[in-house]
């Protein structure tokens, strides 16, 4: 039996009950987009759903469900195992086998807690049709989720919740008479901790109707809020900064060469309750992004800090971590290599699909050599210095694109007087 609704946590009054209820998530479920094209599909497809926690990953698997009246089975994978994943095979064959021949759609909560051989266990039923399948996860299904699963399954990138998104959830919130008036300050500060998360909104919605009620208040104000939640609202304290104008600030500071500064915001972050995982991996962008060839070094030292993270957690893994960002900010800058990859995206996006050279095509068979594939080709170790001077490796007819261009800063200083060595090799063949 269910509780009495208003025994119900308000996270679950306030889900929705139909798409059009359905606060954010625009970019799949407004008219046109890829999801509510689902919905209105009348057939129902495995996916996954991918996105931070509270953006409404359970609430559109129950809404597919309740849109196809199919049987909605939910397995968590941090709790559950191939125990879980047979009984709902099992419930699956009933309801299909059954008078009304009801479909079933499975969803699974945090898919990428489930090893390989767990996920494995719902590929035949998926391939049969038995059910839908629907994972949830907060975490990079590429990384994640087994390819063979990934394969069978469309995943749909949700976002955080906007601050508008989060001010509405207020509202109905207070329609219901769940929570007392909001001063528009505490509202904007409580939307700023919420970061997206629109469960953890309502949980701290819920807690402090609790504590307003106690006290016989009928408004929460900013100074009250902050006494009874200023601990866990520290983070926004100072001019109410949101978590990524934040991270902004430290990736600026990073890219700007000064390690006081980017020490400073990490540990504003740290403070406020950022995920050190989450950190880290913004460090392995910055080095990627920013540093690239200038210091490769610094690319392996982020992932050596993360690794260090995993094992030792907080704390101690955070002082790895703060090694890496005061390197990353001493060491020099290049983003040579990121921008000449964009570039050459873009290039390759708008450009024809040129056909791979004869002297450069793969000849593994006598057919493929008789065809001249391979003809011609000169193996560079076989040449001085390593280096087939005049060879062209590009596309017959294509001009040098000059994607990479070297900065005059770290290693990239030597790369770029290799490529001019290497460039006036090849004129004097040509």
């Amino acid at each position: 039996m269910s509780p009495p609704v208003s025994h119900q946590p308000l996270a679950e009054r306030l889900r929705p009950r139909t798409l059009g209820d359905v606060i954010g998530q625009q970019h799949l479920l407004g008219e046109g987009m890829a999801l509510r094209l689902a919905f209105e599909s009348g057939q129902p497809h495995s996916c996954i759903l991918w996105g931070p926690p509270g953006v409404g990953k359970t609430t559109i698997a129950r809404l597919m469900a309740d849109a196809f009246e199919a049987q909605f089975i939910t397995i968590s994978a941090v709790l559950g195992g191939v125990k879980d994943i047979r009984e709902a095979v099992e419930q699956a064959e009933t309801a299909r086998d059954g008078l009304q021949q009801e479909r079933t759609i499975v969803f699974v909560d945090e898919v990428h807690r489930f090893n390989k051989s767990q996920q494995d266990a719902f590929l035949p039923h998926v391939e049969s049709g038995l059910f839908t399948f629907i994972g949830a996860t907060t975490e990079n299904p590429s990384f994640e989720v087994n390819s063979a699963l990934l394969s069978r399954a469309a995943v749909y990138v949700l976002q955080p919740l906007g601050e508008d998104d989060l001010r509405q959830l207020i509202t109905r919130a207070q329609a219901i008479g769940a929570v007392p008036a909001v001063e528009t300050a505490a509202a904007d500060r409580l939307i700023s901790y919420a970061d997206g998360d629109a469960r953890r909104l309502l949980n701290t919605l819920e807690t402090l109707a609790v504590a307003a009620t106690r006290e016989k208040l009928t408004e929460v104000t900013d100074t009250w809020l902050m006494r009874v939640l200023g601990e866990r609202m520290r983070r926004y304290d100072k001019g109410g900064d949101q978590f990524y104008d934040t991270i902004s600030a430290l990736h600026k500071s990073v890219r700007g060469s000064d390690p006081d500064a980017a020490l400073y915001w990490f540990v504003r972050m740290l403070d406020g309750g950022a995920d050190p995982r989450y950190m880290a991996r913004r460090f392995i962008r910055m080095a990627a992004e920013d540093i690239g060839l200038a210091d490769p070094r610094a690319l392996r030292l982020a992932l050596d800090a993360a690794e260090v993270y995993e094992r030792l957690g907080s704390p101690e893994g955070e002082l790895a971590l703060a090694e890496c960002v005061v390197y990353l900010a001493v060491a020099p800058k290049s983003n040579a290599v990121y921008k000449a990859f964009n570039e050459a995206k873009a290039f390759v996006k708008k450009d024809g699909t040129r056909p791979v050279p004869m002297h450069l095509r793969n000849a593994p068979t006598t057919l493929m050599k008789e065809l001249d594939h391979g003809k011609g080709y000169r193996y560079a170790h076989d040449e001085a210095g390593g280096f087939a001077a005049g060879e062209n490796y590009l596309p017959e007819g294509m001009a040098a694109p000059g994607f990479y261009r070297p900065v005059e800063r770290g290693l990239e200083i030597r790369i770029g007087d290799k490529l001019r060595e290497l460039k006036n090799l090849n004129n004097q063949k040509n």
